[in-house]
């Protein structure tokens, strides 16, 4: 199966378009926002040419969403060198978001966020203007997924509060590892199809697969093949049965951090 969330919408879309009298219907629709979404904590001012911590990726994280199309720059000045440009949508057509590390006040009074990118090669970061994100959202939960025991782990304020048997990649289509951020919540216009009850998409993408559409994006999701679970069956996405995934979708929030391992 290919991993990428926006493989189904293509396939959906070509059907459709050999069908004209077919009503269009998306294959996911984005989920509400998970529970433990919470408005932005306090952060304390910061002086010219200070710098302050967002998030610590365990126990209190900070992200937001792109407001404006914008280039992430490998330093916190206009002319720094491009690293990624960021847009409004993700390729699954949800607005994209990034998990935001540190902010930066220039002596020019700027200020400068530095963000996780979703972009290959993996575990890339950059520096955006604050003008071009909206609000920080905080989460304090966290998610480990471990490629050797098959099994991944939420934490919430340091402390478990779920976990599940995994299915990963296999050898030659490695799940990657690192770290990302939760940057889709989804659920499957076909709860009995190959995405199960609900998806997760990551800002991870496949270090092998580069030629699918999304350009490979890696996702957590359920699974119409549960007798698969535990193993290594995939093509780089994370499988989870479906009674597991329904219950991490009522507690994982957009832009949860997630280290694979």
């Amino acid at each position: 199966m290919k991993c990428s969330l926006a493989t189904l919408a293509a396939a959906a879309a070509v059907a459709l378009a050999s069908a004209p009298s077919a009503q269009a219907r998306s294959p996911f629709r984005p989920a509400p926002p998970a529970a433990t979404t919470s408005s932005s904590a306090r952060l304390a001012p910061i002086g010219v040419n200070q710098s302050q911590q967002l998030s610590d990726e365990r126990v209190l994280s900070r992200w937001a969403y792109v407001e404006e199309p914008v280039w992430a720059r490998n330093a916190p000045v206009k002319t720094a060198r491009h690293v990624k440009r960021l847009s409004y949508y993700t390729p699954d057509g949800t607005d994209e978001l990034v998990l935001t590390l540190r902010r930066r006040r220039m002596r020019n009074g700027s200020e400068w966020v530095l963000v996780r990118l979703p972009m290959r090669p993996n575990n890339r970061t950059g520096w955006v203007p604050r003008e071009a994100l909206g609000a920080f959202n905080v989460v304090t939960t966290k998610l480990r997924i471990n490629r050797h025991s098959l099994r991944a782990t939420l934490f919430r304020r340091g402390h478990v509060v779920w976990q599940a048997r995994v299915g990963v990649g296999k050898s030659s289509t490695p799940t990657p590892t690192g770290n990302f951020y939760v940057r889709e919540r989804l659920v499957p216009a076909n709860p009995r199809g190959l995405y199960g009850t609900f998806a997760f998409g990551t800002s991870a993408y496949s270090d092998v697969l580069t030629d699918w559409p999304g350009g490979g994006m890696v996702g957590m999701h359920g699974t119409n093949e549960p007798n698969l679970i535990p193993g290594r069956p995939s093509h780089g996405c994370v499988r989870v049965r479906n009674g597991p995934i329904s219950q991490l979708s009522r507690l994982m929030p957009l832009g949860t951090p997630i280290t694979i391992g």
